[in-house]
């Protein structure tokens, strides 16, 4: 590692084969956590190159634990986090009315680094129990459309960064990463970052993947269609811009998505929109990420239609009714 560090002290990158043997030996635990914090730390004061991208990439996905889900065409929601914005757990909540419409969902997540709730967190508190078991995994899929992906348990490397990322409570490159090593490997992905050089990285790595791709960028900063401003859109066969207007109907407020200052906050603003009881601008913002996904996936025309199923999803109850057949099989 110290060869490492200082060919990184001296503001040079890493080559491909060189990032992945870094992050597989972090993985293995053979470097102390000051080596693997100040490893870390370079990340924060410059941008990640493609290639030390792929070379971390490739290093989490040769550790990883995979899953195998019988051979369902499933989709991931997810955002890199660490936009700092503290909205409450919009892509998951998405995920959930997206499997309310029928669609298979393999969510992959983790604690909040730099947020007070992850996805992994709000789980937790519903009563979800975490698991790489395939089997049960499978049958969480098959009942309930959906099963949920704790990142630590299928990626020992992500197990070993854990503790220092939280002590760091920022946003470190592993946000980036989380989006690209699901272990189910869905076919479908919405990913929502933080800034446009970032989608512009993810546009590259997943134009060379077999999946349907979405990739969201609110222009003000939100890693997710946060109906605050106009959402960059980029997807397999080009880029737009879209408005609050054509994505949600109108637009909201930054105060509208806010998540609560706890994780039970944040599990019961959760809750209560799935129930449908959210306010205006929370459903219509859950409903504009769920609608996106839906149509990443080709089974809808248009926006509108995929729209207007995530309404149904959400207004039938189905997608309340997900929730609750996959917390009564933990």
């Amino acid at each position: 590692m110290k060869k490492i560090l200082q060919l990184l002290f001296e503001h040079k990158t890493l080559d491909r084969a060189t990032a992945k043997e870094a992050l597989v030996n972090i993985g293995k635990g053979l470097y102390n956590e000051h080596e693997v914090t100040a490893f870390m730390t370079v990340y924060l004061m410059r941008s990640i190159t493609i290639l030390e991208l792929q070379g971390f990439r490739d290093a989490l996905l040769e550790l990883c634990v995979p899953v195998d889900l019988n051979g369902h065409q499933s989709i991931d929601i997810v955002g890199t986090g660490g936009d700092g914005k503290n909205t409450f757990n919009i892509s998951t909540l998405s995920c959930f009315i997206v499997a309310g419409t029928g669609q298979k969902v393999a969510k992959h997540g983790n604690y909040g680094a730099s947020s007070i709730s992850g996805a992994s967190n709000v789980m937790e508190q519903l009563g979800y129990k975490f698991k790489n078991d395939q089997g049960r995994l499978k049958k969480e899929v098959e009942e309930s459309n959906i099963c949920f992906l704790h990142a630590p348990l299928f990626h020992p490397a992500l197990k070993t960064v854990g503790p220092i990322r939280k002590n760091l409570g920022m946003r470190t490159f592993f946000n980036m990463l989380g989006p690209m090593v699901n272990p189910a490997f869905p076919k479908f992905q919405l990913v929502g970052v933080y800034n446009l050089e970032m989608a512009r990285i993810y546009n590259y790595l997943l134009q060379q993947t077999e999946k349907a791709f979405t990739i969201i960028h609110s222009l003000d900063g939100y890693d997710e269609i946060s109906l605050t401003n106009d959402t960059k859109v980029i997807t397999n066969e080009g880029e737009k811009i879209m408005t609050p207007e054509q994505l949600g109907k109108r637009a909201v407020a930054p105060s509208d998505i806010y998540g609560g200052n706890s994780v039970e906050e944040a599990a019961r603003i959760f809750v209560k929109i799935l129930k449908g009881e959210g306010s205006w601008a929370q459903n219509a913002v859950v409903l504009a990420n769920a609608a996106m996904a839906l149509q990443c996936t080709g089974n809808h025309k248009t926006y509108d239609e995929a729209y207007a199923a995530a309404v149904e999803s959400l207004e039938s109850g189905r997608a309340n009714e997900v929730l609750k057949k996959l917390i009564a099989l933990q």
